[in-house]
């Protein structure tokens, strides 16, 4: 895996192209998307609307965005560290830097929704640099993460796919399929929380 800094262009993203975990730029100020909603309009030949839900990087204040799908932003001029977990204590979450072992600490009140997925063993994870100063970080699109409490599996086909609340190992839960049994690893997205499949063992 290539550990060097990686230099990201400023380029302008259509709204319909912004996917949350994106970074951008609104007001000279950059703000990662967190989540999106799209707006269909009833009336005919309204442009579809993009509702994004946001946080600035640097405030680290919500921000709420409404933008037609052809409408842009500029995608923000940051650089991204392969980085590790090391640990969290009462404040905040420590990571270290992978190439240059350069830490950084992120307060945990700035990343509680993303500490869900977040184990010591969670590669792809990335710092983001912006002006020499770590404001927030990446998750891969999707994680692998050990099944500590649920019903026990249940056996045969159902004309319905059923699905059972699972709890992970950094306290999220998920909705799986019945035949998941305790214990398993399964791999869930990070953008949407919802289950994927089992891990590859």
């Amino acid at each position: 895996m290539d550990l060097e800094a990686e230099e990201t262009e400023a380029k302008e993203m259509l709204a319909k192209d912004i996917k949350p975990g994106t970074v951008v730029v609104d007001n000279e100020v950059p703000i990662m998307i967190e989540s999106v909603t799209v707006q269909t309009p009833s009336a005919r030949g309204a442009a579809t609307l993009y509702l994004f839900k946001a946080r600035n990087l640097i405030s680290k204040q919500k921000v709420d965005l409404k933008l037609k799908g052809t409408d842009n932003l500029p995608e923000a001029d940051f650089r991204k560290r392969i980085v590790k977990m090391m640990y969290k204590d009462n404040d905040d979450l420590h990571l270290m830097d992978q190439e240059d072992f350069n830490q950084y600490s992120i307060p945990l009140s700035d990343c509680e929704e993303q500490m869900k997925y977040i184990t010591e063993e969670l590669e792809g994870l990335y710092a983001l640099i912006y002006q020499d100063e770590c404001v927030g970080f990446q998750l891969p699109t999707s994680v692998e993460l050990n099944i500590t409490q649920c019903d026990p599996a249940i056996r045969g086909n159902s004309a319905t796919a059923r699905t059972k609340p699972a709890e992970l190992e950094t306290g999220l839960t998920v909705q799986v399929p019945e035949y998941i049994k305790e214990g398993e690893k399964i791999k869930v997205d990070t953008r949407t929380g919802e289950f994927l499949s089992r891990a590859n063992s």
